[in-house]
């Protein structure tokens, strides 16, 4: 049976989205279909099960179950009690509807959601004899509609909670990055495909400010081929078409995905905590270092990690050869908690009034930037020449803050703040004036 999945994900990642899908899936190239927010793709059951397991950029996994047009609340009822939900779920299971919108002339989105359980509930009743509850929090059953201004499209989630809970972090700082975005980061500079493709012989890569380490912990289990979801269930285990034989089926790609994660573990050892290590992490605060060896750990890749304390303006390169670094460094008042360039900072306003201190903060906000991030581009002339940077920022002017020339700039977005991953290519010397 052909299934119609959406696979939705950051803006900026459609692309490299749909190259993963052809990638961890038997879905052919010409089956999917880039869309702005997305992927389409044409599969079946197995390749939604891959495609759980695998993927590290998308958010969920959708089956579309109805395209229909409407033109108002009542058409909206009517689509909802012509998909066969009992087929999916039963009175007994618990449902939830998620519902977005684009350019929908509707007046009220959440009463158009309402009809949408109206008729889910109704149809049970007509069908069954009763109708599934609600629940908003652990739902067995997660529904997703989405209204353009004449269509509506109803899907069910295979995934239950979105992907990038990836079942490994339990310890977290302010305002951590999403796995999948990590993810993205990571496929954009090259060192993903770089690791899949050669293994220990891979550039090294260093993440500077590493926080509660999600981009080496992404980039270890990249390395190693240990699939996203290793460490989490799916939403499609709760649903009615996962019956026995699909299972099993279940079973038989996780143990392949298994074998060959120890295929290459194997071939790694020598990686292991020696000089040879290829990801390494660092960050100001110790307590955010214990986070980051606690989560690698829970991730089962410490063994292939070095998360050490240390301050991003003076960390000296980890391994003699050159390599890559990936880093989302704090934005805005944030950067006062990181080096050198925060701790002047600090330092200059600690006797200020509180009034002072928010005056100063609107003033020289983008002075403390500047000064921290001309810094840095210092440090990494002096200490990692050869080596390739990307840093991930709001910040359009990031460039000149670093008086670097930047050799590419890749749009993503971060939750939603619309942000830029530079490339940087570092040769010894000074930065430019």
């Amino acid at each position: 049976m052909t299934l119609q999945f959406f696979l939705p994900c950051a803006s900026g990642v459609e692309d490299m989205l749909a190259l993963e899908v052809a990638r961890v899936s038997r879905i052919r190239p010409d089956k999917v279909l880039t869309q702005r927010g997305g992927v389409m793709a044409l599969g079946d059951w197995a390749d939604m099960l891959a495609l759980n397991l695998h993927c590290r950029l998308a958010q969920r996994v959708l089956i579309q179950l109805s395209l229909t047009p409407y033109r108002g609340e009542d058409d909206i009822y009517q689509a909802a009690c012509d998909v066969l939900w009992e087929e999916w779920f039963t009175p007994r299971h618990t449902f939830k509807i998620d519902i977005t919108a684009t350019r929908s002339p509707l007046q009220s989105i959440n009463f158009a959601a309402l009809r949408i359980k109206d008729g889910i509930c109704d149809r049970f009743r007509h069908f069954e004899g009763e109708r599934p509850s609600v629940d908003t929090d652990r739902p067995d059953a997660r529904i997703y509609a989405h209204l353009t201004q004449d269509h509506l499209t109803l899907s069910i989630d295979t995934s239950g909670e979105a992907l990038f809970k990836r079942g490994w972090r339990f310890d977290k700082g302010d305002a951590p990055l999403k796995e999948t975005l990590a993810a993205a980061m990571l496929e954009a500079s090259g060192w993903a495909e770089q690791a899949r493709r050669l293994g220990a012989d891979a550039a090294p890569l260093v993440d500077p400010c590493c926080g509660s380490g999600t981009i080496g912990i992404e980039a270890a289990q990249i390395l190693i081929g240990m699939p996203a979801g290793h460490h989490r269930r799916f939403g499609f285990e709760r649903l009615l078409p996962h019956q026995a034989p699909q299972v099993a089926q279940w079973k038989a790609i996780k143990s392949e995905a298994t074998e060959s994660m120890n295929a290459v573990t194997k071939a790694l050892k020598g990686t292991k905590k020696s000089p040879e290590c290829l990801i390494f992490g660092s960050d100001l605060a110790f307590r955010m270092v214990d986070f980051a060896n606690t989560n690698a750990e829970r991730a089962g890749v410490a063994e292939y990690l070095n998360f050490r304390g240390g301050d991003a303006l003076q960390r000296a390169a980890p391994i003699e050869r050159p390599g890559v670094i990936v880093m989302n460094p704090p934005y805005g008042e944030r950067i006062e908690a990181r080096g050198v360039g925060g701790r002047n900072r600090a330092e200059a306003n600690f006797n200020q009034t509180p009034r002072q201190s928010r005056e100063a903060e609107d003033t020289s906000q983008r002075e403390v930037d500047t000064d921290f991030f001309a810094k840095l581009a210092t440090h990494w002339k002096r200490a990692y020449p050869g080596w390739t940077a990307w840093i991930l920022s709001p910040d359009m002017k990031l460039p000149g803050a670093m008086r670097f020339k930047e050799t590419r700039r890749v749009p993503l977005w971060n939750g939603p703040i619309e942000c830029r991953l530079f490339r940087f290519d570092l040769m010894a010397g000074s930065p430019r004036p």
